[in-house]
């Protein structure tokens, strides 16, 4: 499993780039992004290059941040790639609570990160079909 970043965010102009200037003067390098918001605040989701400094430097500047695990799944960047993946999900009745992507170079693999209802079962039926899964520490130096 792969340890994400949950960042609450005031739903006002400038606060994704106050979080993203913090994060750039302390020389972390976010992996990997994914912004939701509601009428009153948004969540950041993100993986970056160095967690536990991460939270620290977002805190010290006074964000509400929090941990979260994920799955990270390697998958080529082809037609059906998505596909191949939910399939043995839906099959093994697995619930997918929210995803997002990331292609490093087109036409190579493509990583989803996944947040799933009971990720242990998930991994099991990912790697059981042939899927790779990656571990945070490969993920966090792509």
């Amino acid at each position: 499993m792969v340890e994400q970043i949950s960042v609450f965010l005031e739903n006002k102009s400038g606060t994704l780039k106050e979080v993203t200037e913090t994060l750039a003067i302390a020389n972390i390098n976010i992996r990997t992004l994914s912004m939701a918001d509601t009428a009153d605040f948004g969540i950041l989701r993100l993986i970056v290059d160095n967690l536990d400094k991460t939270i620290q430097i977002l805190k010290e500047n006074g964000f509400t941040v929090s941990r979260t695990q994920v799955v990270a799944v390697e998958v080529p960047d082809q037609a059906g790639g998505l596909a191949k993946i939910l399939a043995p999900l839906k099959s093994a009745g697995i619930n997918i609570e929210y995803l997002y992507a990331f292609v490093k170079k087109s036409g190579q693999n493509a990583v989803i990160i996944f947040r799933f209802d009971d990720p242990t079962k998930a991994i099991a039926t990912l790697q059981g079909n042939g899927l790779t899964v990656l571990d945070g520490e490969k993920l966090y130096n792509l």
